[in-house]
């Protein structure tokens, strides 16, 4: 606590005990430039109150301070002056517009077209009914300040107060200049009560773009009903100001968060080709609502929204935009140079002539000598890209190179073996669809009467040889076999699918044998297709290989596996329940949640950039023939698998533990750690997750039990339910009647449902998302699509496979154009920005909340993370541990909470960011 307490003024105990002697009236001496507002220790115990504080002067004490606090007041207020330091933050690059703009700003600044301020206190006016206004003040110095290139400048401003003011609650701006500019913090100097922090953190529009004056509280949290009489009315302006009326199309400029549905992926007016299936909504299939833009219908489709073609932006509210960084540009500027000028150059140098991949030797020159483009007169603007490091090159004749993908870096040919297709499916990119197996043969879930009866083909002889003895039930007994099933996912597509130029997909099961040294060995791989008649063969099983011809058909089954893992993967655990699934929780907090309530503090960092990642993903990831659709066996149906999947989201089974038990990958167990027992000890994912889960679990209590000591204040916060209900019945209100949504009854409520969010944006983004180059970004090991079935011996196909098995491999793999696209979006996926906000840090740690309490149990929390980091290090270091230690074998760090910027394959970001 005393770490906190310095940084945050004396604490309250510490200047009630001034009460007790003589000298407490100075505190109230008028001419004590410091110390003149008597009203100053009264606001203190009613804003600044830490958890003991507010059991104990909540009733007589605090009547009785009250009544000596009258003792002391004099007869006439004091007038005094207070400064207010205001952080501004520079742009780091500004057009020849903004140039000129910001110098005439300088200019007129100086006749008094100013950036003015008006402190408001906690307390009423009792002569205007109103909030208590200080004087306005202007800030100094803004023309002699306006040419300085540092990335933060520090303006003053003074007010004048009496010593009647009270606590300041609040500051308004107002903009008179013709430019934005990010107000980063306000702090106020000149109190008795030391220092008064506003963390800011906002773009601050001109009054001719929006007249009305913006709104900042102070860092003092407070529940609804214990906002100070002050400030209610602000606190319920500015929700209505973040809610916006719903009408109309939205200005970059604007702060409206409003939702509606996923419509604009399509683009109808370009023709049929280009036309997509509307996700959520009436009559629609079911999906989490987006953020509203309010953009005009296409012309040929009234209920399909117009798009924002790149490189124009789309909306999203103006404070969720990227922010510059100092060091480097962000990873998601990176992502849109790559979009807008990698690719088309890709495609322009490589389209003509999309050949295969002749050998191997043609993706390793990929990161050995680079791949030479004609970029003809796009030469000078590639060469100036902000590219991330992968892509770390184009040197002299238009070689673009790419860095060594991390499973080449210490066995070339590790993604061949076995062991590693198997480790990757609980220690690799996509860690979470692996089962246990529950009954042997696996059983569909899909409806007989629509896909027919799905009998799997798998049968006890395939997989009986590789059970070291053991019978099947006997295996399935001792918790041995596991399963990545994807049969249900893509059976109902693979009609469509298949009948797409060049793609080609199963929908497959795989089997995988737990040994006695705790690795994994895939033992039988289920490939099924449509049935098309009564006697189709439409399921064959591949099992491990004894012979050449049986080596090259498993090594394209295991390809099969992948691509379809890949899918599920991008469309399913990493796009549908961490990016869409987040948003309507985001949208529902800033329109809910006034920016001084408790939870809102405790979620913001952890909604930062969402908004805008997922925006940029429906203009250039997910939409009508972008990234996605070109990289991944669905095509264009990408996201009606994503929908499909949508059907079967449970928010109750989000949370790490209550996943590993859903999957059977863990059994409750009250002696363990984390009261789980998993049946496979070693495995990376889970087994660092749980530490993680286990620490915002542990930090998320101390807050929620510091803010709600019983049932009936989580029950009667109004902000808190009125988010919480919004989220479910309009951000996901095609499960709104579904009954596993938790209650948000008690404070046990309240901390499971606000881990499992903070575990989602955070950990369980991280471990889906940050591996995605160093794993798939060497194509072979992870193809996100492919082009051919694996044919037999009837098929005419099988002859050329028979003679030249490698060709045949990388003819259904991506081809050269499709993997170099998919690469270079991968990689920069797989990029942490410089100014990357890691989990157990804050920005402005120490001033973020103004409880004290709260602040020291961040910083256990912080210290938490940091012996979990170390924890992850020695394991990845223990030779026990053979799916993160030996020979050739990656270590598992993407739980790993802190990294540097670049492709790591480490770092647990507070938020979906990218």
């Amino acid at each position: 606590m005393a770490l906190a307490k310095e940084i945050m003024g004396i604490s309250l105990l510490e200047k009630s005990s001034s009460f007790t002697n003589s000298s407490s009236m100075a505190l109230f001496n008028p001419n004590n430039y410091h110390k003149e507002n008597h009203l100053w220790f009264n606001q203190q115990f009613q804003g600044r109150r830490n958890l003991s504080t507010r059991k104990v002067f909540r009733q007589s004490t605090m009547a009785a301070i009250s009544e000596n606090l009258i003792k002391v007041v004099p007869e006439k207020a004091v007038k005094f002056k207070v400064r207010a330091v205001v952080t501004v933050r520079n742009k780091n690059k500004e057009d020849l517009k903004e140039t000129i703009v910001k110098h005439l700003d300088a200019f007129t600044d100086k006749i008094g077209r100013n950036v003015t301020l008006e402190l408001i206190s906690t307390d009423m006016d009792p002569n205007t009914k109103g909030p208590k206004e200080s004087n306005q003040a202007v800030l100094k110095d803004w023309s002699k300040k306006s040419n300085l290139k540092t990335e933060r400048v520090n303006y003053i401003a003074e007010f004048i107060v009496d010593s009647n003011f009270g606590y300041p609650g609040a500051i308004t701006v107002t903009n008179k200049h013709q430019q934005e500019f990010f107000l980063e913090s306000i702090t106020i100097e000149g109190f008795a009560c030391g220092p008064v922090h506003f963390p800011c953190n906002s773009w601050v529009q001109p009054k001719k773009d929006h007249p009305g004056k913006r709104i900042f509280f102070s860092n003092q949290p407070y529940l609804p009903d214990e906002t100070p009489a002050g400030l209610k009315s602000l606190r319920e302006r500015e929700l209505r100001d973040l809610r916006g009326d719903g009408k109309g199309v939205r200005k970059l400029s604007d702060r409206v968060y409003d939702y509606a549905i996923y419509n604009d992926l399509g683009n109808p007016d370009k023709g049929i080709d280009f036309a997509r299936p509307k996700l959520g909504g009436d009559g629609n299939v079911p999906y989490p609502r987006r953020c509203r833009s309010g953009r005009v219908p296409t012309d040929t489709d009234i209920s399909a929204e117009s798009r924002v073609e790149k490189p124009n932006p789309t909306y999203v509210p103006r404070d969720e935009q990227f922010e510059e960084s100092k060091m480097n540009t962000f990873s998601t500027s990176r992502l849109k140079a790559v979009l807008h000028n990698l690719i088309p150059s890709l495609m322009a140098s490589i389209s003509s002539n999309n050949h295969d991949f002749k050998g191997f030797s043609d993706i390793d020159s990929l990161y050995s000598k680079g791949l030479l483009l004609k970029l003809g007169l796009q030469d000078e603007v590639l060469k100036k890209l902000p590219l991330p490091k992968v892509v770390s090159s184009i040197k002299e004749g238009d070689l673009l190179k790419y860095d060594t993908p991390k499973i080449l870096s210490k066995d070339k040919f590790a993604w061949l073996r076995d062991d590693e297709f198997a480790r990757q499916a609980i220690a690799g990119v996509n860690p979470v669809s692996i089962e246990k197996l529950q009954v042997f043969p696996p059983v569909s879930k899909l409806e007989p009467e629509i896909y027919g009866p799905q009998v799997s083909a798998l049968k006890e002889e395939h997989i009986l040889g590789h059970l070291n003895g053991m019978t099947v039930q006997e295996a399935l007994d001792a918790n041995r076999l596991f399963i990545l099933d994807h049969h249900d996912v893509y059976l109902p597509f693979l009609d469509r699918i298949n009948a797409l130029d060049g793609r080609k997909a199963y929908a497959t099961r795989t089997i995988f044998f737990l040994s006695d040294v705790g690795t994994l060995k895939p033992i039988a791989i289920e490939l099924s297709l449509p049935q098309t008649g009564p006697s189709s063969r439409s399921k064959r099983v591949v099992t491990p290989p004894v012979c050449a011809t049986g080596n090259w058909t498993w090594q394209i089954a295991k390809a099969h596996v992948c691509a379809n893992d890949a899918g599920v993967h991008q469309l399913v655990n990493h796009w549908l329940r961490t990016h869409a699934c987040l948003e309507p929780f985001i949208l529902a907090a800033h329109r809910q949640l006034s920016a001084m309530h408790p939870i809102y503090k405790l979620l913001d960092p952890h909604m930062r950039y969402t908004l805008e990642i997922n925006g940029l993903a429906r203009q250039s990831l997910l939409n009508a023939d972008g990234v996605i659709e070109a990289c991944f066996t669905p095509g264009r149906y990408c996201m009606e698998i994503s929908a499909a999947a949508y059907k079967n989201w449970r928010f109750d089974l989000e949370g790490l533990p209550a996943d590993l038990i859903r999957r059977g990958m863990a059994v409750p167990d009250s002696t363990q750690p984390h009261g789980l027992k998993l049946l496979i000890e070693d495995y990376p994912y889970a087994a660092d997750g749980l530490m993680i889960w286990g620490a915002i679990e542990g930090w998320v209590r101390d807050y929620v039990n510091h803010y709600y000591p019983s049932s009936a204040q989580v029950c009667s916060d109004r902000e808190l339910q009125a988010w919480y209900a919004e989220t479910i019945n309009v951000g996901h209100v095609e499960l709104r009647n579904e009954d596993w949504w938790p209650t948000l009854a008690t404070p046990e409520d309240l901390i499971s449902i606000l881990t499992t969010l903070i575990w989602l944006a955070s950990a369980q983004h991280a471990a889906l998302n940050f591996g995605q180059y160093p794993y798939s970004g060497y194509v072979p090991n992870r193809p996100p699509l492919m082009r051919r079935l694996i044919p037999d011996e009837n098929d005419p196909e099988y002859a050329v496979f028979l003679a030249d098995p490698q060709k045949y491999f990388f003819s259904a793999l991506p081809s050269l154009l499709q993997a170099t696209k998919f690469m270079a979006v991968v990689d920069t996926l797989s990029t942490h920005s410089p100014d990357e906000e890691y989990l157990g840090e804050r920005h402005q740690p120490s001033t973020w909340t103004g409880d004290a309490e709260v602040v020291e149990a961040f910083y256990k929390f912080s210290a938490e993370i940091g012996r979990i980091e170390k924890e992850i290090d020695e394991r990845n270091a223990d030779t026990k541990l053979k799916n993160r230690c030996g020979a050739g074998v990656l270590p598992y760090e993407l739980l790993a909470p802190s990294s540097g910027p670049g492709v790591t394959c480490r770092g647990v970001p507070n938020s979906v960011s990218i």
